[in-house]
């Protein structure tokens, strides 16, 4: 079966490459025009797997090109969606950058899906969806809540949007996979987050500290309502993201599904705030971190974490990993990088 993953070269787009390709039983092909990627991701997976992957360069927000891939390829049985901008703070300050490119881009990823009948799309989501939430740990009940960032709302909007394309479909099915936070590498150390932009999220930025690549890095609040004041993420390994995208797309199928638009948390269930991370970090490695404390950060919310029973139960899936491999494998692929 010939799948394809749009944003293959980004981070959760290239792990899941990975895992694609272990398992066995797809072919697959990736889309990414590379602004927010780097070139040698697939000579990477190469290494890792022994399989080339052939990457269509081009811009999902250019119809015609994106639906000349599908032209090219062929029958496509299914869609793993990554490709999005995702950086919370600059989507609060280039908000229709954001809105353009995240829901153009799922536009014509809808319409080649009825346009080529590709009958199952798994979408990248996010539990940012939830907004500020008053009860922990939120299911895929929790209500969506108000948005804390223009990155957030696409994914809601996204979301919506999905939905609405499932009414009344006998031939499509679509599976929303809702990230907590992914951290970590390849255990191999061969592949893990890289971006030609600097880094905003807590992992990359801890390695290049760490590594001595930055002087030193910020906690953006420590005032929160939370054990140590500050933020409480719900870290989980990119290769258990990964894993869960196979689990998902065998899901879909083999027919498992009892709606034609299902909804899964993917997370570890539990809360690590940021200060416990660095001290992690500092545990782990043997190396001590220059941080200072500072002020909140726009668009971040205090706590969020996940209870993924109905992923394990459904999709058979659960993390694998824990907190120490999310920073061995990340150490591991920092220390690759410096070579």
């Amino acid at each position: 079966m010939k799948i394809l993953v749009t944003g293959g070269n980004g981070y959760i787009g290239s792990h899941t490459l990975i895992q694609l390709i272990k398992s066995n039983e797809f072919e697959v092909v990736s889309i990414d025009n590379l602004s927010r990627s780097t070139r040698g991701t697939m000579d990477r997976i190469e290494k890792i797997t022994g399989k080339h992957v052939v990457n269509h360069e081009v811009d999902l927000c250019d119809k015609e090109a994106t639906f000349s891939v599908f032209e090219q390829e062929g029958p496509i049985d299914g869609i793993i969606h990554f490709a999005a901008y995702k950086c919370v703070p600059e989507s609060v300050s280039k908000p229709v950058m954001y809105y353009r490119n995240n829901l153009n881009s799922l536009l014509n990823i809808m319409e080649a899906c009825e346009k080529y009948q590709v009958p199952n799309l798994i979408f990248s989501s996010s539990c940012s969806i939830y907004g500020e939430v008053t009860q922990l740990p939120v299911t895929e009940e929790t209500p969506a809540g108000v948005a804390a960032c223009p990155y957030a709302h696409t994914k809601q909007i996204g979301e919506g949007m999905i939905r609405a394309f499932c009414e009344g479909k006998s031939n499509f099915n679509a599976i929303l996979l809702r990230y907590f936070n992914p951290v970590g590498a390849d255990m191999s150390g061969l592949n893990g987050e890289l971006s030609p932009d600097t880094p905003n999220n807590l992992m990359p930025i801890i390695m290049e500290t760490g590594i001595g690549k930055r002087p030193s890095m910020t906690v953006f609040g420590t005032d929160y309502n939370t054990r140590d004041g500050s933020c409480i993420r719900d870290y989980i390994h990119v290769t258990d993201i990964a894993n869960a995208h196979v689990k998902a797309l065998q899901f879909l199928i083999n027919h498992k599904n009892t709606t034609n638009c299902e909804v899964f948390n993917l997370g570890s269930g539990n809360g690590i705030s940021v200060l416990e991370m660095l001290n992690a970090f500092e545990k782990i490695t043997g190396r001590k971190l220059n941080y200072q404390l500072g002020e909140r950060r726009p668009g971040d919310i205090p706590a969020i974490y996940s209870n993924s029973a109905k992923a394990k139960a459904l999709l058979d899936w659960e993390c694998q990993y824990g907190v120490d491999e999310m920073i061995l494998s990340a150490w591991k692929w920092q220390e690759n990088l410096k070579d």
